[in-house]
């Protein structure tokens, strides 16, 4: 049987909420976030966006780009409860539901529960509910797979939808820029272009062996999506990966105590989530973004769960000292708990608090 797939995704959601709970903002370039010197745009209007500001850019970036944006500090309790009416109207449709984020979700309404004849159908019934209790739009993407759903969300923003059928995925795919694949970055897509791969059909013609030597564990995925292939079910129950936290600095920082205390202070918020969630991992990683941007990551995982506060601050500390000193300010520090482990299977392991 053919799936039938929908993957829904709200208009600059943030944003939007903003806009429409504040008449004074509509039609008007906003963004979400903090105006000040070390602030970082967290979502910006399809207004903002026409000058090329975007989520995650500098804010001082954003205003140079767009003199008149107006910021508005994010509500994410609002945000969050928008979220829960959205994922209640995808429950009158169909149980099989894979949250991806507040905004974004994949859906399988191969039976949905609605007896709705075709997909489209279904991805415009859910639309309208949304607009209807929401006041929001939402973009939709309908296809038999996961990959090709997600890219046909983008293809009709905002407010569309897309389908790509069974007779038209392959060559479909053979016409995008491979930099708009999930799971191609800019990094990726840089390193496809330098290697001759600019759009799917590149990369559909490099052989599994090429592909292995060049991106290691990565080729089968980029084998497979070349060819519109992905056989991931929707996840309706999908386990929580990993738990992370992290914040920029008013100031670029370069004393070790300082940088040490940023770094604790994130593993206690991290902590708190685990602590809550009774969910516990096996490695922990910590980031360092660069006053020149710059970023780089340090990860140590351990035979058995950081299953303390103690022990995953001391194991943050372990991680952040092996750059330290700090050969340049850091202006950003990250902490983040991943590989966790069920709760019968979680291994009751002594962690070296030094060293």
């Amino acid at each position: 049987m053919v799936r039938k797939i929908i993957h829904v995704d709200m208009d600059a959601f943030y944003a939007s909420v903003e806009q429409r709970d504040n008449p004074e903002l509509r039609g008007k370039p906003v963004a979400v976030g903090s105006p000040a010197a070390r602030g970082v745009v967290a979502a910006a209007s399809y207004e903002a966006r026409t000058f090329g500001v975007k989520s995650a850019l500098p804010s001082v970036t954003a205003l140079r780009r767009c003199p008149e944006l107006v910021f508005v500090r994010p509500r994410f309790d609002v945000y969050k409860n928008v979220s829960r009416q959205i994922h209640a109207i995808f429950a009158e449709f169909t149980d099989r539901i894979q949250p991806l984020s507040l905004d974004e979700a994949y859906l399988d309404v191969t039976d949905n529960k609605q007896d709705l004849p075709t997909a489209w159908a279904t991805a415009k019934a859910i639309r309208a509910r949304i607009l209807e209790e929401t006041g929001l739009t939402a973009s939709a993407g309908i296809s038999y797979n996961k990959f090709l759903a997600k890219l046909a969300s983008d293809h009709r923003k905002p407010n569309g939808q897309f389908a790509v059928t069974p007779d038209m995925g392959a060559a479909w795919v053979e016409t995008l820029p491979v930099s708009r694949f999930h799971g191609v970055g800019p990094v990726t897509a840089r390193k496809m272009q330098s290697l001759g791969i600019e759009t799917g059909a590149d990369l559909r013609a490099k052989s599994i062996a090429f592909l292995q030597a060049h991106f290691g564990s990565s080729a089968a995925w980029y084998y497979a999506i070349a060819r519109a292939e992905d056989e991931r079910p929707v996840e309706a129950h999908r386990v929580r990966k990993s738990s992370g936290s992290e914040t920029t600095f008013h100031h670029d920082l370069t004393e070790a105590g300082e940088i040490e205390a940023g770094v604790l202070r994130m593993a206690d918020d991290v902590w708190g989530w685990c602590d809550k969630a009774q969910a516990f991992g096996r490695t922990v990683t910590v980031k360092v973004k660069y006053q020149d941007f710059q970023q780089i990551t340090r990860s140590r995982s351990y035979p058995g769960v950081v299953d303390s506060k103690v022990a995953l601050h001391a194991a943050s500390l372990g991680l952040i000292r092996s750059v330290l000193p700090a050969e340049k300010g850091i202006r950003l520090v990250g902490v983040t708990v991943s590989n966790f482990e069920a709760r019968e299977e979680m291994a009751a392991v002594e962690l070296p608090l030094f060293g």
